[in-house]
């Protein structure tokens, strides 16, 4: 056992996969503890983190199809296909998928009873995601890709999760009292908004011009700042759904 462990293989591979998973499990961490009022059981958490990996393995799925299907309508050199892919099939898949998961953990839990439990479900559901999708770059392409999605990556789905679960928050202080409409708008801008700043993360990826480097890098430092900002003011300002 001894000798398997010390294999340079497995030890290479272990350092590849504790690359990918540390970052994402240091922020998750930071907004559990930031949870002042309430913390979750490590029940409900654990079955957030299993949520995240279920909703990669549904995004891979419905992002394989409906990328299969724009192939056959809009030319793949076109500045179209760019557009629909990063800001529709892939921004939209995988928000959509880590919302229905986490709703379904979450939203009828009795433990979901301050407005702040929101942001700390989206964002351990988003780190999930963001941990089980680095573990499959990393392992596949080395080192160097978890260094590089530690610090965008990781941070892209951290703020994606932040602003998903205010708005998630949101809807749950409204569906408590009494206000429908409200709650399904506030349910959908949980999905809208971090879909559109996804959309916009993966296109600024790819812009080949001299700047798109500066630009994707300035991208994700605001956006990071504005979610780190809004974490401390969310959960100093939490409160009871009830009260």
């Amino acid at each position: 056992m001894l000798f398997f462990l010390m294999n340079p293989v497995v030890m290479h591979g272990g350092l590849l996969v504790a690359a990918a998973a540390i970052p994402a499990v240091f922020l998750m961490i930071k907004v559990y503890r930031s949870d002042r009022l309430e913390k979750e059981s490590p029940y409900l958490i654990k079955k957030l983190i299993w949520a995240g990996l279920f909703s990669v393995l549904l995004a891979l799925v419905e992002e394989t199809v409906l990328s299969f299907i724009l192939g056959i309508f809009v030319p793949v050199e076109s500045p179209l296909y760019n557009i629909i892919m990063f800001f529709v099939i892939v921004a939209f898949s995988e928000e959509t998928s880590k919302y229905l998961f986490m709703y379904r953990k979450t939203w009828r839990n009795p433990e979901f009873n301050c407005q702040y439990d929101g942001v700390v479900y989206a964002v351990i559901t988003s780190l999930s995601f963001a941990l089980f999708e680095n573990i499959t770059y990393v392992v596949s392409y080395g080192l160097g890709t978890a260094l590089i999605r530690a610090v965008t990556a990781i941070p892209g789905h951290a703020s994606f999760g932040v602003f998903m679960g205010v708005f998630y928050g949101i809807a749950k202080r409204c569906d408590y009292r009494g206000n429908k409409s409200g709650a399904s708008f506030f349910r959908c801008m949980a999905i809208l908004v971090p879909a559109l700043l996804h959309g916009a993360y993966d296109y600024i990826a790819t812009i080949e011009a001299d700047s798109g480097d500066w630009s994707f890098l300035v991208f994700i430092i605001i956006m990071f700042i504005i979610s780190y900002i809004l974490i401390g003011k969310q959960a100093k300002k939490d409160r009871p759904i009830n009260y």
